[in-house]
């Protein structure tokens, strides 16, 4: 598989199978639990802190397990240089397929408050991902942290929808561990942060769906809507399921908000406008019917 895109992207070359019963394999969890990563110690402004994740069997839409990560008390943030009134950016994470052809991309970005991130790097080793550079630069909306990452095994980008939202959680577990301030912008801090956001984003009001032309060969579809645990996998899933391939995608977790871009195709062409209806009609039952309690099965 190959992937490619860019901002929080996350090229994935999957192919729809006809075979339902292979899609649900292709995505299927893999059913095991993280525990206790060790984070890398690096000066003595940290304490040793241990997030652990969880493995919840919860009824998460289409993706039947989702690893979701659970913040540990704090007991110093990574840079001391803030006061309480300040007024808190928003956490923004890009994951990118495109800008590298080799490697998948990710850029975090929290104003000025993120430090060198080592903790993260390391955390992103844990789950079996090299880190093969690293950079940071500075612009308007503050201090950009860039990672090119690789999977150890293979030593090349993720193209495993279920290992990019490990990243994507695993990255948004460790700015709410050591920058519990971000908890209350960001959509896991309702439940496994310190601080639940003030306000719950309206889904029916916050998705937004289109499809346009990219080409005559692939068409580009986004996607904006209520962030949450899962949410890139089920994306995934909704979409092949309906026999249209994923090329390559973009995802960006913005605060509250998850925005996602995917190259999308039907049978190596560009999706015709009545199956351009039947994809968005389809992600937008998804994403905006009541979700059902498992208990109530």
């Amino acid at each position: 598989m190959s992937v490619a895109m860019a901002a929080c992207s996350l090229g994935l070359h999957l192919s729809p199978d006809n075979n339902n019963n292979n899609n649900n394999n292709c995505f299927k969890v893999l059913e095991k639990s993280i525990c206790s990563v060790s984070m890398l110690k690096t000066t003595s402004m940290y304490d040793t802190i241990k997030p652990s994740f969880i493995l919840h069997k919860t009824r998460l839409s289409s993706s039947g397990f989702t690893i979701i990560p659970r913040a540990t008390a704090i007991s110093n943030v990574e840079d001391g240089n803030q006061g309480v009134a300040d007024i808190v950016p928003t956490p923004i994470v890009i994951i990118d397929q495109d800008s590298d052809p080799d490697a998948t991309v990710v850029e975090i970005t929290f104003g000025d408050r993120l430090g060198a991130l080592l903790d993260t790097m390391n955390a992103l080793k844990n789950l079996g991902l090299n880190v093969v550079k690293a950079n940071v630069y500075l612009d308007s909306s503050g201090k950009h942290n860039k990672f090119s990452i690789t999977k150890a095994d293979t030593g090349r980008k993720v193209d495993d929808p279920e290992l990019l939202e490990a990243i994507r959680l695993t990255i948004l577990n460790n700015m709410i561990t050591y920058h519990p301030e971000s908890s209350a912008q960001l959509a896991l801090g309702a439940a496994f942060g310190l601080l639940p956001p003030k306000e719950q984003v309206d889904v029916d009001i916050a998705t937004h769906l289109t499809v346009s032309d990219d080409g005559t060969d692939r068409s580009l579809l986004y996607v904006e809507t209520a962030d949450r645990p899962g949410l890139l996998v089920d994306l995934v899933k909704i979409i092949t399921d309906i026999n249209i391939a994923v090329e390559s995608g973009e995802f960006d977790t913005e605060g509250l908000l998850a925005k996602a871009k995917f190259h999308v195709n039907y049978q190596g062409k560009a999706i015709i406008r009545p199956l351009q209806l039947v994809l968005v009609n389809s992600l937008r039952y998804f994403l905006t019917r009541p979700s059902t309690e498992e208990s109530s099965f």
